[in-house]
Parts: structure tokens; sequence; C-alpha cells
């Protein structure tokens, strides 16, 4: 073990938890993370709020600075793109053909953005949000009297949006379902952000399709909606989801299904070779199923359940799946995955902003959905973990402790 190197292909969230994990855990090898981009690790998560804003500066996106990481002895190689991996001879090669060896390798390698398959998408003006040079890129066309269209109603539209309405940038957001948030949510948490971006003033339109992206000088300038409307813009994002990155893994013969296939340790089917973060698909408590999932606490708890695998060491309790996002003074925390739910109560007053959705299926509590309710949403996390038959009256009465109601489940 002492002696044992770690290869992290990628440098996101589960990247920098593994590698934190794995010294925090006394691993004594040597560990090396390989970045694409130019950045050491660094927290995605407010480049569509605080760091689009201009209220965070890039510095304290990071994880760790460089300091740490000499100190720990872990190296950080940026600007380096895998091509390869070769499972037999326990190697990787990089795009100018440089080999890095390994006794055990992660794939940590994340996702991008999924493009539109339109002309005029690729246009200068067209962006996606993901990481640094996006937001960097996307920054200078929000503002006062500038326009931004937005082509998807997910978190990252819809996040994006709040941060450009209130610097002053005319938006207008297309979604082509017909509600917001269709994928992630319920009809009636997407009523109640449709409600309150339209009350900030975006544009939002539904059942809505784009026909084509115009511009000039290489430039988009405007785009055409299958209604025949058109929407002129200083800049457009795209958001309509992610793929994860997986090519090299699965080139190497691991297998892949719409994520890298992982145990509930993150071991593939490759001895040695592991997967963290968005690129994995394992098994998702308490759910029983395969899935990805695309969080801050899914990265984390990953990279902890590979370091403990690497180790031999036991794997970290697993916990409920949860999610965040920011838009306008509204904090909605997100317990579990909704997905297939029958019934749901609602706990509160949306009129006040300050209410949670609670989501059963087969009369055991599955996921909530916490406006401004942070003791909702940490009761519901142990609540669903426990995969309680919680009586939904109970949970729809405000007056009702909540406290009292998971002492019940313990």
């Amino acid at each position: 073990m002492s002696d044992a190197t770690v290869l992290i292909v990628g440098a996101g969230q589960a990247a920098a938890q593994t590698a934190t994990s794995l010294r925090q855990g006394g691993f004594e090898g040597k560990i090396t993370i390989l970045g694409e981009e130019p950045s050491p690790p660094y927290q995605r998560p407010p480049l569509s709020k605080a760091y689009l804003k201009g209220e965070l500066e890039q510095e304290r996106l990071y994880f760790k600075n460089a300091e740490w990481y000499e100190s720990q002895n872990i190296d950080v190689l940026t600007n380096i793109t895998i091509s390869s991996v070769d499972a037999d001879s326990m190697s990787a090669t990089t795009q100018s053909g440089k080999i890095f060896n390994f006794d055990h390798l992660v794939f940590a390698t994340g996702s991008r953005n999924r493009t539109l398959p339109m002309e005029g998408a690729q246009l200068e003006n067209v962006f996606g949000l993901r990481n640094l040079v996006d937001v960097d890129a996307l920054r200078p066309h929000v503002g006062p009297d500038k326009n931004l269209v937005i082509i998807g109603a997910g978190y990252i539209g819809l996040e994006t949006a709040a941060v450009a309405q209130t610097l002053g940038t005319h938006v207008t957001v297309l979604e082509l379902a017909d509600r917001v948030l269709a994928r992630v949510t319920s009809p009636i948490i997407s009523a109640f952000y449709e409600d309150l971006h339209r009350r900030y003033g975006v544009n939002i339109k539904t059942r809505c399709s784009t026909s084509s992206i115009n511009g000039k000088d290489g430039k988009a300038d405007s785009v055409t909606l299958a209604s025949g409307e058109t929407l002129p813009c200083d800049a457009l994002l795209i958001g309509i989801g992610i793929l994860p990155n997986i090519e090299v893994a699965a080139e190497a013969g691991i297998k892949c299904e719409d994520g890298i296939l992982v145990d509930e340790a993150g071991r593939t089917n490759i001895p040695h070779i592991y997967a963290a973060g968005d690129c994995a698909k394992r098994f998702i408590l308490p759910y029983g199923r395969l899935g990805r999932l695309e969080s801050v606490h899914n990265a984390i708890e990953q990279g902890k359940q590979v370091a403990a695998a690497i180790m031999g060491k036991p794997a970290p309790k697993l916990d409920c799946p949860w999610f965040w996002s920011d838009q306008y003074n509204i904090k909605l925390q997100i317990a579990g995955l909704s997905t297939d739910y029958d019934n749901f109560v609602i706990r509160g007053d949306s009129d006040n902003e300050k209410f949670a959705v609670f989501y059963f299926k087969d009369d055991i509590l599955i996921a909530a959905d916490a406006i401004n309710s942070a003791p909702e949403f940490m009761t519901a996390k142990r609540l669903i973990t426990a995969k309680a038959k919680v009586p939904p009256e109970w949970l729809a009465d405000s007056d009702r402790s909540l406290k009292d109601i998971a002492a019940q489940f313990k």
C-alpha cells in the first residue's frame, strides 16, 4: 500500500474528494490528479450563481490551494487529456503521448454540456455553462439593456436567468416541455418557479421549440421560434442537460451504460479501476435501482467510497441523494428522488415562499422539495433513508413537530 500509485483522471469534486479521503485515511502512496482544465479542482455549483454575479473570486472556488496539495504530496497536473487506458499494462496515455502507470485508476471524468444540433449553435456568442471558461465568456454579455435568450429551463438555465435578470439583463427562457424543471420535479414546484421568475421579469415560454439561430459576422443576433416569432439576443445560453464523459473508459473495456457502471464501492468490472461522480452509474440507496446522479453529494460520497475501497477499508455509510438550487432569495433543497411518486402533501404556504412538498410511493416517503425550509429538508433526509411509512397527514400538519415525527422512525 505504501508505494502504490493512484491515478485520478479528472479534476472535479469527485477527484478532489478521492485524493483527500485517501490521505485522511492514511494512504501513503503516490496520488496524481490529471485535469483537462487549466485550474486545480474547484467548486462548480457557484458558477451559475455567485461567480456569474461577480460576488466570488476564482480563487475562492478552489477546494484547496497549491500549498495544500504540495503538503499532502498530491500532484495536480492541469491541461492534460487522457486519450486511452490500457487495463492490462495498467497505464494511461495522454493526447501528447505521455504515459502514466498506475496501481489503481479512478475515472472522475465528469460530464459535458449536451449540444444543440442546430445551425448557428456554434456562433461565438452561443454558450454552455459547465466550467470557468464558459462563465468568463458569458459574463460580458450579461448586464443592463442586454438581451439573453436561454434554451432549456433546468436548474442551470433558471439559475443563470435569476442572476442575469438581477443584473438588469432582459432574459427569455425557452423550454420545449410544458413546464420548467419538468425532468427533475413535480408540477407544484414547476409552477412556483415559473411564477417566481415571471414576477422578477423573466419571459418564460414553455411548449416552445426553436427553429433557427440567426446571426451575422459570426455572432448570433436573434432566435426564431417554431411559432414564427423572432427574439433578439446579444447572447444565447444552451442549457439542455449534460452527457457523462465515458468514452475512454468504454474503449478500455469497462462496462458502460449512460455512465461507467460501478458497484457499491465504486469498482468497475476491471480490477483496480474505479469511477466516481457524474460519470459513474451506481446503485442508489434507498431506491434499489441503478442511476447516475449529477450532484455534489454524489461526488463526495463516491469519492469517499472509492478511497475506502482502494485502502481496503469498510465503505462509509450511504446517505439518500440530495441537491440544492439558489434562485433570487429562494433556496430549494431536495432530498431523495421524486420520480414515480403516487401521492404528495404540502406543508407550509407557497404564498409566503416557505413550504415543502413531500412525495410518497406505496405509502413510503421517497422525496421532498423544501423551499426556504431547512428543517423539513433535514427531516425528510432521515425519513427517506429509513424508508419510513409516514402518515402523509402528519407531514402536512404544520402544527405537528418534525422532531416528534422523526422520533417515531428511529
